[in-house]
């Protein structure tokens, strides 16, 4: 609520993200950045401090992380006035989350390095909305060189736009080491068990198909749906990322919970076409790609259809791009609240608890 908040107001005031916003909205953003990573971390505390602890936290964690890097890239992209840029902003936290997730599938262990995007990244993050609040929101228009001047000395990057220059920077220094870490990991553990890396690498497949695909329809589109719509393609393509991270999220502690292991494999075995891989891994399934994976990818071939529509028909598409926008968000959504629910229902019916109470245990 506190980031899908911050995300409301960057719409609000700049609907294309590329202008400034008063400088109480990028404190607001800071504030809110700040809250949403304190409850993130104390709710595991609670958890245990009321005798509450349970794979459905987990699986809300994950889910809600999913979602907060769509809306943190809003926001960010709001006081950076990053434009069209905001999408490649969420690209670069969505990855190192997916490629986190995909780790702790073969790992059984999420595993973050001593300097980590949950918390050191975050924190630079609300620190840059609350210096924004301060200098304002055109330091970041401005070239890097002259934003940081004792910086002006470095080739190439001093004379590109400062938000621009942060994200190679992040690009270089963040998200590429990050990954190498996470391929490693995983590569130890498939070599111990004697299994193959291409398999492994396989479960990458529909997220990369789902950059590709929107950047497809970016690239082709008539609208120019990143510059024009920037808070649509972002939010749609995050809850698509935010289905497939739910398919690939590791719920540890089920697989000693005997209870949730058989009741969650004889009943309702309809639900495989969605959650094959939650269930694949609570079944101890060979490891590799998951087809229901690709549910949250079959908008996309119409999308760029109908944007390649435009270019037999004087630039006009068959349909609105903003049209098919709005129905690429409705379509995410849907999905994802149909998976979430469909689990979240199986986890309490398995183990009797309530979602969101906490009932009062006997003496």
């Amino acid at each position: 609520m506190f980031l899908l908040t911050s995300a409301l107001l960057g719409y609000i005031y700049s609907p294309r993200l590329d202008s400034a916003p008063p400088r109480w909205v990028n404190f607001a953003h800071g504030l809110l950045l700040f809250l949403y990573q304190t409850f993130d971390a104390v709710d595991g505390k609670q958890a245990r401090r009321t005798n509450s602890s349970s794979p459905l936290g987990e699986l809300f964690d994950h889910g809600c992380d999913a979602l907060a890097c769509a809306f943190e890239a809003l926001a960010f992209g709001s006081t950076a006035m990053c434009g069209r840029s905001t999408f490649w902003f969420w690209v670069i936290s969505a990855v190192p989350f997916y490629f986190a997730t995909w780790e702790s599938y073969f790992t059984n262990t999420l595993i973050l390095p001593a300097v980590n995007g949950p918390t050191e990244g975050l924190m630079l993050i609300y620190l840059a909305h609350f210096f924004t609040a301060i200098v304002g929101s055109e330091w970041w228009a401005l070239q890097f060189g002259k934003s940081l001047p004792f910086l002006s000395w470095v080739p190439v990057l001093s004379e590109i736009p400062t938000n621009k220059a942060v994200l190679y920077l992040m690009v270089a220094f963040a998200v590429i080491p990050t990954l190498t870490f996470n391929v490693s990991n995983v590569h130890k553990v498939v070599q111990a068990r004697k299994a193959s890396m291409l398999l492994a690498l396989a479960m990458i497949y529909p997220f990369v198909v789902l950059l590709v695909g929107v950047l497809a329809w970016g690239y082709l589109s008539p609208a120019d749906i990143m510059g024009n719509y920037p808070h649509l393609v972002v939010l749609g393509s995050g809850l698509a990322f935010g289905y497939l991270v739910i398919s690939n999220v590791v719920l540890r502690g089920l697989v000693d919970n005997q209870i949730v292991y058989s009741t969650i494999v004889a009943e309702r075995k309809a639900l495989f076409w969605q959650g094959r891989l939650i269930l694949a891994h609570l079944c101890d399934e060979p490891k590799g790609l998951k087809t229901g994976m690709c549910m949250s990818l079959l908008y996309l071939p119409f999308a760029i259809a109908n944007a390649l529509t435009a270019k037999l028909n004087d630039g006009v598409p068959l349909v609105d791009e903003s049209l098919v926008l709005l129905g690429y968000c409705a379509f995410t959504a849907t999905l994802y609240l149909h998976f979430a629910t469909s689990v979240i229902h199986e986890i309490t019916t398995a183990l009797g608890i309530y979602c969101f109470r906490i009932t009062r245990k006997e003496a």
